[in-house]
């Protein structure tokens, strides 16, 4: 008799839920995956601990993470599951994206990007690896799973454009829908409220540019309890279908909040640049051209990520004593093995 992984008795647990997901009313158990990308150290953690109610101090996500919340929709009715997946390290750890993200899980996915707004030279080169690896990866799993259930990707794609703007057809033409939800976060408002007025222009009007032209939400946080509640009302509409919130918010002296489908690229306007400098930029869409003018005010900084990744061996939130002890042994004598083998050589 074969045995059964832990995933597959899971994911065997899950489906017959799904059948007999019941308490005698007919109410069906409703699951979503909600995806966090974005900035390392961005507040990712904090976020996802927010929505899901709980009290406790945030940790470093080494890799991927993942956890989960449930949720009634009334009284006396099955709970719906929304699980939540976390992937760490910034941009440097691209391969992971295509963990949670598969034919089983897309038709119910959102992804949720968090920018760290305190650290404008790195948030154009996150956002953009990051969106395009996710991007990619999507697109071959609808790919593939339009081979077996051509409905289904046609339903994805309908659900994303009926949030595209309907106050200005215009735009339809312009933009180039994300293959799934997507909401923008921009995190550490209450540092990027301090910067200069140019400087908080260019970011706010080039994310919402960008949130707009993949028709998504774009919305700033902080520590500020008035704007976690704003931001997990949003998460929870991606994990639980709630309504979702109709209030705007376009001042770049105040936190941005701006709903998929809100905002015009007439409203946005032009890249803040003079125009006789626009025609020297030799962009060859408007997407590189707000790049261009973005990164000539924050140039990205050249720095190999990979660098900042900490050897989960030595973090301390995972010691155990006595691997840490027997880790120690192995590497003194690994190190004394190395020298004595220097050493008969030189005799040699």
């Amino acid at each position: 008799m074969p045995s059964e992984t832990l995933w597959e008795i899971a994911k065997a647990e899950v489906e017959k839920r799904g059948i007999n997901g019941s308490e005698g009313d007919g109410a069906e158990i409703a699951e979503k995956f909600v995806f966090f990308i974005g900035s390392k150290n961005g507040g990712k953690t904090t976020i996802i601990l927010r929505c899901l109610d709980r009290d406790e101090p945030p940790k470093p996500t080494l890799a991927l993470e993942y956890t989960y919340g449930r949720r009634a929709k009334g009284h006396n009715t099955p709970k719906d599951i929304a699980h939540f997946w976390e992937l760490g390290g910034g941009t440097s750890l691209l391969d992971l994206i295509s963990i949670p993200i598969t034919g089983d899980t897309l038709r119910t996915f959102s992804l949720v990007l968090v920018l760290d707004l305190s650290k404008p030279n790195d948030l154009w080169p996150t956002m953009e690896n990051l969106l395009q690896a996710t991007k990619s990866h999507v697109d071959k799993v609808i790919m593939k799973l339009g081979k077996t259930n051509a409905k289904a990707v046609s339903e994805m794609r309908q659900k994303i454009w009926n949030n595209m703007p309907k106050d200005h057809p215009q735009d339809h033409e312009l933009i180039d829908p994300f293959p799934v939800p997507l909401v923008i976060i921009g995190s550490k408002y209450d540092v990027f409220q301090d910067f200069e007025s140019e400087k908080r222009k260019v970011i706010c009007k080039t994310l919402r540019f960008v949130a707009h032209y993949y028709g998504a939400s774009l919305m700033f946080t902080s520590k500020s309890e008035a704007l976690l509640l704003k931001i997990r009302g949003v998460i929870n509409q991606l994990a639980f279908g709630i309504d979702k919130s109709k209030s705007i918010c376009v001042d770049q002296n105040k936190p941005l909040f701006i709903t998929a489908g809100l905002d015009s690229f007439g409203q946005i306007g032009s890249p803040p640049v003079p125009e006789n400098d626009i025609g020297k930029l030799h962009a060859h869409s408007p997407m590189e051209l707000w790049k261009k003018v973005y990164e000539k005010l924050f140039p990205p900084k050249s720095i190999n990520t990979l660098k900042d990744i900490k050897d989960p061996a030595r973090d301390p939130q995972y010691a155990e004593n006595e691997v840490d002890e027997m880790r120690i042994q192995k590497d003194l004598y690994k190190r004394s093995s190395s020298k004595s083998w220097k050493q008969i050589e030189l005799d040699s």
